[in-house]
């Protein structure tokens, strides 16, 4: 590859992460497995690369319901918030985006984190979990593994059909001193081809398989950290390459958490 740091960046978060479960280490307190993989309640969900097809189905349903079901599970507020937020950076887009479009400033990180490289090392992530977990023999760190694909595949799924709806320009897609404005319902290409701009596929990626690994991992307390600040370099890179608006990245970030936390670990 021609620029290699930045997947090396991702896999030491995934070197240290294989650690994380020491053997010598108290597993959690066994739950109850829930009857049924749709199901809301929450509890250990049963996973298996043979399941991930009807998983991510149900995980589908919930995450589509999910505006009608947040009042009643309370999450409105938090959604509000995303939502309140979300509109302002679009707002502001225009004027934040036109700095990284027009700064050199950046060119020594855009040279490590590129967009190949960022989505190299979030795609290596889980399967080294699973290899990893699978030469060890540590069923946690599997379980893991495919927990996070599951999260990424919701992800793509959903990152796809809203780009589609949006068809939003990229900020790269303008002259280097042109207003970055009139940027929505831009772009054409067909059905599933997700050539959007929002939200930012990397970003939702990224902490959506971070979300699965610092919660299943939250009792060695550096490991949300590393693992939310590799997915906010990535999420910034994409700013600093012209390849998203803020709020692109904002809204990937927000959904990728929120896939990762509550439609598939659904705690």
């Amino acid at each position: 590859m021609k620029h290699p740091p930045a997947s090396l960046v991702v896999f030491a978060l995934l070197a240290a992460t294989l650690h994380a479960q020491e053997p010598s280490t108290p597993a959690p307190p066994p739950q109850k497995p829930i009857a049924s993989s749709c199901a809301q309640e929450p509890g250990e969900r049963r996973v298996s690369v043979a399941l991930l097809p009807m998983n991510i189905l149900c995980d589908q349903k919930n995450i589509w319901l999910f505006p009608f079901r947040a009042p009643r599970h309370r999450r409105w507020i938090p959604a509000l918030a995303v939502i309140s937020f979300t509109a302002a950076l679009v707002a502001t887009d225009a004027h934040s985006a036109g700095y990284f479009h027009r700064t050199t400033s950046f060119q020594g990180f855009n040279s490590v984190f590129t967009g190949m490289a960022t989505g190299v090392g979030i795609g290596l992530a889980p399967v080294s979990l699973l290899l990893a977990g699978t030469i060890g023999k540590h069923p946690y760190t599997q379980k893991t593994a495919l927990l996070a694909g599951e999260a990424m595949a919701d992800s793509a799924i959903l990152s796809t059909i809203i780009k589609d709806l949006g068809r939003r320009a990229r900020p790269q897609d303008y002259p280097a001193n042109a207003p970055l404005t009139d940027s929505w319902f831009t772009n054409s290409g067909g059905v599933l081809k997700g050539i959007g701009s929002f939200p930012s596929t990397h970003s939702i990626l990224a902490f959506s398989a971070a979300t699965v690994i610092a919660r299943r991992y939250s009792r060695h307390r550096w490991v949300p950290f590393v693992a939310y600040g590799v997915s906010t370099l990535v999420g910034f890179s994409r700013l600093t390459l012209s390849a998203h608006f803020p709020s692109d990245v904002f809204v990937g970030a927000a959904l990728g958490y929120g896939i990762g936390r509550f439609a598939v670990l659904r705690n």
